[in-house]
């Protein structure tokens, strides 16, 4: 599979067969790149030109002279300006084809419920055909969103939508494979892990996390970025609380 052929692709928000037109070969000779099959010079280099990227990036050369190849560079298979830039229908799909793991870390997550209305319910039946599902915000009543919330000069605001947020995943909680957490952790890097692909949103200072680049990573099978992210999300998930609703409500409305 040429995922970063994929990505790009995504990316431009184009399709297959504006890429075929392009190029003016057959649906199918771009479906076999996309499986993995190299092109000719002269189409790696349309390809290359029509979707103004690098013919290396889409395609590199085989490592000489070194007897492991980049991890980091198997792994990166793309790269979003910012997080607003990812195509809907890429989230969708990911969570539509994940098969053993969907893993998320968030302040709010706002976006992730507001761009999928139908996203709990979607949640729900991947655990339902066996996917673990973790879903870990940021803890409203806790300092690091309170610091977070500064930063980004909107101050309480925060926590305020992490609260709207967490109303969406509430018929999550009596799901079997499903669970929801709060962390009260220093967040550099939103994570939205689907299997072996992880989405990895690193957080600028003073800026929204939909602000700030998103790299594509597809895990290798060798240990790199893919790994070093996925453990950072278990050690904040292993020091994170089960969300309780009632108690949130609670600590809103300032009761005891």
């Amino acid at each position: 599979m040429n995922e970063r052929l994929r990505s790009v692709l995504a990316q431009r928000g184009m399709s297959p067969e504006s890429l075929a037109e392009a190029c003016e070969v057959d649906p199918k000779t771009v479906g076999r790149w996309l499986g993995g099959r190299v092109p000719h010079a002269r189409h790696r280099f349309s390809v290359a030109q029509y979707l103004r990227v690098e013919e290396s990036f889409l395609w590199p050369a085989p490592q000489r002279g070194s007897r492991q190849p980049s991890v980091v560079g198997a792994e990166l298979v793309g790269a979003f300006q910012n997080r607003a830039s990812v195509p809907r229908e890429m989230w969708l799909s990911l969570l539509r084809e994940a098969e053993t793991e969907i893993a998320v870390l968030v302040f709010s997550g706002t976006f992730f419920a507001q761009s999928n209305p139908h996203v709990a319910k979607m949640l729900a039946e991947r655990a339902v055909n066996g996917v673990r599902v973790r879903l870990c915000f940021g803890d409203p009543t806790g300092q690091a969103v309170a610091v977070r919330g500064r930063e980004e000069g909107i101050g309480d605001t925060l926590a305020a939508k992490i609260r709207a947020s967490l109303t969406y995943y509430r018929p999550l909680l009596p799901q079997a494979g499903c669970e929801v957490r709060l962390h009260d952790t220093t967040l550099y890097t939103s994570l939205f892990r689907y299997d072996d692909t992880l989405l990895v949103n690193p957080h600028v200072y003073g800026q929204p996390a939909s602000a700030n680049p998103l790299l594509h990573l597809k895990r290798a099978d060798s240990a790199g970025w893919f790994d070093t992210y996925a453990e950072s999300f278990n050690t904040v998930w292993a020091a994170s609380r089960r969300w309780t609703p009632d108690e949130e409500e609670c600590a809103a409305h300032g009761q005891d």
